[in-house]
């Protein structure tokens, strides 16, 4: 099941996640793993009011926010896509900003950023360059597999970039 993309006119932020998980592919839910950290980052940084579940997607719209994948495909680990799929992915995505125009895209995952768009130094955080009229910016992949980050960390970027969307506002 390909997920399809949460997206919608006047967003503050579109969340770019790698691909689809295994199980938010039967699911047809983005970050569905019970043990992915994006929801409980997105509440603990102020960007929802309360901890959404996978099945709630559809209120992120109400929040300014939405989510796309780089690729549709579905694998169990992210670095099953290959560097063709992803360079694919990161054309999609700007296309889908220019198409939306969000205030920031926000790709969830370094590694995958680096091999889309070609920047093999990209540290997570605001990038230099934008993405058509987008702020970019790059936040840890908040997977469970991501053993470097803790939910604090990733509470603390998601807090950051939060930050640069009330500014802009």
């Amino acid at each position: 099941m390909t997920l399809p993309d949460l997206v919608g006119p006047g967003l503050d932020v579109l969340f770019c996640g790698i691909n689809p998980g295994l199980l938010s592919a039967a699911t047809g839910h983005h970050f569905a793993r019970p043990g992915n950290r994006f929801w409980p980052a997105l509440h603990l940084s102020g960007f929802t009011p309360r901890r959404l579940a996978p099945e709630e997607q559809e209120e992120l719209l109400e929040h300014g926010l939405g989510i796309t994948n780089l690729s549709d495909r579905p694998t169990a680990k992210a670095d099953e896509l290959s560097a063709e799929e992803l360079r694919a992915g990161g054309e999609r995505l700007t296309a889908l900003a220019a198409a939306y125009a969000p205030k920031v895209v926000a790709v969830v995952g370094i590694t995958a950023y680096r091999t889309a768009f070609g920047r093999p130094r990209a540290v997570v955080g605001p990038q230099p360059e934008s993405i058509a009229s987008s702020r970019l910016w790059v936040v840890p992949n908040p997977s469970g597999l991501n053993a470097h980050y803790r939910l604090d960390d990733f509470v603390e970027v998601f807090r950051r970039l939060r930050s640069e969307v009330a500014q802009a506002l």
